[in-house]
């Protein structure tokens, strides 16, 4: 299970009562993170009520500059959220974001499992603790982070108890483009000059290659295609796997049926059997085994159905990285640009 995913009921319950005695045990009467200064036991709040009583104040009072310079107010995907200006003890819990951090300089101490899969990050994780699969309270109370990154699909619950030891951001999962997310990152994190200087950088290497993938493809229209043990998925512009460069930043036409469900609507991933694929199929397909299960590919790219489509008649078929593929953040970003244009522009069709 991911981070954010809705677990059994038997492991929110274990997870709820391990948190529940920990924070009595380290912090009775600790003041919940969120919506206030900071979490009694966070870096950031240790150091406001040093300067607070200082001054002669509490962090409460209005007059209280040390608060002022030491937090900021961040609103996230669920309302206001008080964190620290400079947060030097991050946790990430998105479990796919950890690259929009790394982009910019910062490494997280911290990290959920499918944070640390990435094979564009590679000798960029070092050091970074793998927090796992499963959440687990004790391991995140010792790290003390003075803030705690998650997607907003995590449960209120276990959302609660972790606002208890750290600020918590709920960032907006799919919403806007991955650039929109970088600069969400940069305000969080104080680098919105970094994530600013990246997207100037990444729209002119766009604007580079663009009119030559055009001059290629054409009107031709190009699918996202992902065999698994039950059937297919088709990808829109959304969720990785290259969507957002090649309908969104390319421009490319996808098949009516991807447009209308998947880029127009609101959908992720079509879910369709193997007699709807030559409805989803464009004239250029990129397409990988993501092995979310065990299923076998071959039987879809071994069938009758596969081997009749246009695009592997005509030799218009790219297997993209099966690991790297559903990242979305601006280094996964670069190292997808390069292989579509490679795909494009080297085969020369």
């Amino acid at each position: 299970m991911k981070w954010g995913t809705k677990p059994a009921s038997m492991a929110t319950a274990t997870l709820l009562l391990c948190l529940t005695l920990l924070l009595s045990a380290c912090s009775s009467g600790a003041t919940p993170a969120n919506g206030s200064a900071a979490g009694s036991n966070t870096p950031a709040a240790q150091s406001l009520n040093a300067a607070n009583q200082e001054a002669g104040t509490t962090a409460g009072s209005s007059n209280a500059g040390s608060l002022a310079s030491a937090t900021k107010s961040y609103t996230d995907s669920k309302g206001e959220v008080t964190i620290p200006v400079n947060p030097e003890r991050i946790i990430d819990l998105t479990g796919s974001a950890i690259g929009n951090l790394l982009v910019l300089g910062v490494k997280p101490i911290a990290a959920a499992d499918d944070s640390l899969k990435n094979p564009f990050h590679e000798g960029q994780l070092d050091n970074i603790v793998n927090i796992g699969v499963e959440p687990n309270a004790e391991a995140i109370l010792k790290l003390d982070p003075d803030l705690i990154l998650t997607f907003d699909y995590i449960e209120e619950s276990q959302y609660e108890q972790l606002a208890q030891i750290a600020p918590v951001v709920r960032l907006k999962y799919g919403a806007g483009s991955p650039q929109d997310l970088l600069l969400e990152f940069g305000k969080i994190t104080g680098k919105e000059d970094a994530a600013q200087q990246w997207i100037e950088e990444w729209n002119a290497k766009i604007a580079g290659v663009k009119p030559q993938i055009a001059e290629v493809v054409g009107d031709k229209t190009v699918s996202i295609l992902q065999p698994y043990a039950k059937g297919i998925y088709a990808w829109g512009n959304k969720g990785g796997r290259g969507g957002e460069i090649l309908y969104g930043d390319l421009g490319l036409k996808a098949p009516e049926i991807i447009q209308t469900t998947l880029i127009d609507g609101e959908g992720f991933g079509g879910d369709l059997s193997l007699e709807l694929l030559p409805e989803y199929a464009g004239d250029y397909i990129f397409t990988s085994n993501w092995g979310w299960d065990d299923g076998d590919a071959n039987i879809v790219y071994d069938s009758n159905v596969w081997k009749s489509l246009p695009a592997v008649k005509n030799n218009r078929v790219y297997f993209i990285d099966e690991k790297g593929s559903y990242y979305n953040d601006p280094i996964s970003l670069e190292a997808q640009l390069e292989f579509i244009v490679e795909s494009f522009l080297g085969s020369g069709k």
